[in-house]
């Protein structure tokens, strides 16, 4: 049997030299790595009492739905700028090279709800730290954040040192 690791598409040297890429859609595209994904992350989260499923555009979409999907629980999608087509709240963050936005409905989460976050990767962490300030400027309490995969190296979970942060796959480098 196969480990969660195993459906993982590692490509060195991209983006650049000295760089090892992981792929998620390698996991995606077999039956048994996206149901030992999706099985590895909903582990991550089932002791934990929540009201609502956030998840990122898009990969946040693909491991999010199934698991609020199977918990019985709503998703509140967070989408890039422009996308969603009711009245948002957004949150600039930084990229690598700049700079981007995203959104949520402004009516997505309600004062008090317990909310879990589930992404496919942390890397640096900004991405999800401006996730976390949009459920909390609605009133929203994060009480978990859950990825698929983390690039310690990149030191992420250091940014969202005050949340219960779990990974399914934990990468030492880059």
């Amino acid at each position: 049997m196969k480990k969660l690791e195993d459906y993982v598409r590692n490509i060195p040297d991209f983006p650049e030299p000295g760089i090892i890429f992981r792929d998620v859609t390698s996991v995606l595209q077999d039956p048994e790595g996206l149901q030992a994904a999706i099985d590895a992350v909903q582990s991550l989260v089932a002791d934990v009492d929540f009201d609502v499923v956030v998840g990122p555009e898009s990969r946040g979409f693909i491991f999010g739905v199934p698991i609020a999907y199977n918990m019985r629980k709503a998703f509140v999608p967070v989408r890039k700028k422009g996308k969603l087509p009711c009245e948002t709240i957004s949150r600039e963050y930084d990229l690598e090279y700049g700079s981007a936005v995203l959104e949520v409905h402004k009516d997505a989460i309600k004062p008090g709800q317990k909310v879990v976050i589930i992404d496919d990767l942390i890397a640096t962490g900004g991405t999800m730290e401006a996730i976390v300030a949009l459920v909390e400027q609605l009133g929203g309490k994060v009480v978990k954040i859950a990825f698929l995969m983390e690039l310690a190296g990149l030191e992420g979970r250091e940014k969202l040192g005050a949340y219960d942060v779990a990974s399914a796959i934990c990468y030492e480098g880059k």
